[in-house]
């Protein structure tokens, strides 16, 4: 499996955080936090968040990474992503990625 496929399945890779942080773009990271504010109802997140290096490698991650229930409860199993996990189809914590990130479970099942 790809390292910069995250626990849910999100693909690193394609994630504006991610471009952002590598690309030390700073008109995506505002437009990012802006655009995310609204989807997400999440007024925490700023410019300043938007820092990823990837949910799965070293180095700075988003500032809900820390919190992500996802990735607590892969990290608590001992998995890699939540492709690892025999409940993935019935999960309740990934089942929001699942459904409204197109390929996640694909990312997720691809080894």
């Amino acid at each position: 499996m790809k390292q910069l496929i995250a626990c849910c399945g999100i693909d690193c890779e394609n994630c504006d955080a991610y471009i952002a942080t590598i690309a030390n773009d700073n008109e995506l990271k505002e437009k990012t936090a802006e655009k995310w504010r609204v989807m997400f109802n999440a007024p925490s997140i700023t410019v300043e968040t938007i820092n990823c290096m990837g949910c799965r490698t070293d180095g700075v991650k988003f500032g809900h990474c820390y919190d992500c229930e996802i990735r607590k409860c892969v990290h608590g199993k001992g998995f890699n992503t939540c492709g690892d996990c025999e409940e993935l189809d019935t999960c309740q914590i990934v089942g929001f990625v699942i459904q409204n990130v197109p390929g996640a479970k694909e990312n997720l099942l691809w080894k």
